[in-house]
């Protein structure tokens, strides 16, 4: 493993949720970034005692006047100079908007000087899951007016139907989804993180490894051409049996890291090879020339390194938690309901901290093929 860190030196601004117990939001974002070599300035939107998976928790959401004063706070004392920007799980339409305000600043910034690469935000538009919203209605037009300002955006499937307004029942309303976001709204780079279509494949590497997964989901990713035309590509990957919070802000964060890694990579070779031009990092959102295939695209490279992080820390929190839930299962036959859920939420918190060479180096299995 190399001891030198996978990405240039790269300052982020992470604005997502807080909670004091466990891994979820800015907890798993901050430690992620930090753990792969970026300096973070985490901006918490909600400050939880426990993620609300436990159905039961305390704490308070930030306004978003309170997110305007802590940006303001950084920027008077010249603390705003920011290369990448992470956002998720912002609570109600006007954080929303706030939120895309300091995006929209940095972005007027990194043009000011001319270096529109300079800035790159990655926007998680977490609004809903399954069919279902758990914020206001008003949370999606907010997003839907935000999004054409992103770098790269990370929906769900559902949350994908919302800003397109596609419905995805197959591969062909799938495109039209991602086509959607490309050519009405200038999305630049879209991977949809968890699509429940079955998607063939046509290689061996999506075979089930082991026990604990039953099924196959996948991640659709495109980066648009200069004529905003998708390019399109799928990972497929094995889903455990087992129930986590969290996984969402573990994919963002580790995308941060590995976009940023497969542009610096790219352009490394890229002089190696003599070739002329600017470089893709200089240019705004990192958008590959028309010539580069989809399955080449630094987008694909990063997703690929992704999810086989999120394979070995899932499975070893899967490990982790069937044991700890044995014990329990032995030893606490009295238990009521409640207290059983309680226990088995927390059994099944990310298991990040003793697992730092899944995140740093993990064995790549998991490969882009074409859609």
């Amino acid at each position: 493993m190399s001891a030198e860190p996978p990405v240039p030196e790269t300052s982020v601004l992470a604005v997502a949720s807080h909670v004091v117990s466990g891994n979820v939001g800015n907890k798993i974002a901050v430690f992620v970034l930090q753990s792969l070599g970026c300096d973070v300035s985490a901006l918490n939107t909600v400050q939880f005692s426990n993620h609300t998976g436990y159905k039961q928790w305390k704490g308070t959401r930030v306004s978003a006047q309170e997110i305007t004063d802590l940006w303001e706070g950084l920027r008077q004392s010249y603390l705003d100079g920011f290369d990448m920007m992470l956002s998720g799980y912002v609570p109600g339409a006007a954080a929303v908007e706030a939120v895309g305000g300091i995006a929209k600043e940095l972005r007027h910034k990194s043009e000011e000087a001319r270096r529109p690469g300079s800035f790159f935000w990655v926007l998680d538009p977490v609004m809903g899951d399954n069919g279902r919203l758990y914020v206001a209605d008003d949370v999606v037009p907010a997003y839907k007016g935000l999004i054409q300002y992103a770098d790269l955006i990370l929906p769900n499937q559902f949350e994908a139907e919302l800003l397109s307004g596609v419905k995805i029942t197959d591969s062909a309303s799938l495109e039209q989804a991602i086509r959607v976001l490309h050519q009405e709204h200038g999305v630049p780079h879209i991977v949809i993180t968890s699509v429940s279509l079955p998607l063939s494949s046509s290689s061996s590497q999506t075979s089930i490894p082991g026990p604990q997964a039953s099924r196959n989901m996948s991640v659709v990713g495109s980066t648009m051409t200069s004529d905003r035309q998708p390019r399109l590509f799928k990972i497929i990957f094995p889903v455990f049996d087992c129930y986590f919070s969290g996984t969402g802000d573990m994919f963002a964060a580790l995308m941060v890291v590995r976009m940023r890694e497969a542009v610096a990579t790219y352009d490394l070779k890229h002089h190696d090879d003599g070739a002329a031009g600017k470089a893709l990092g200089d240019g705004r959102s990192w958008l590959s020339g028309d010539n580069v295939d989809a399955l080449d695209l630094p987008l694909a490279k990063a997703a690929e390194k992704v999810l086989s992080s999120m394979n070995e820390i899932l499975s070893r929190t899967c490990e982790s938690m069937t044991a700890e839930m044995k014990r329990v299962n032995t030893h606490g036959q009295d238990m009521d309901e409640k207290t059983l859920h309680l226990i088995r939420s927390r059994a099944a918190e990310l298991r990040l901290a003793r697992n730092l060479g899944c995140l740093r180096d993990p064995a790549v299995v998991y490969m882009a093929e074409r859609l």
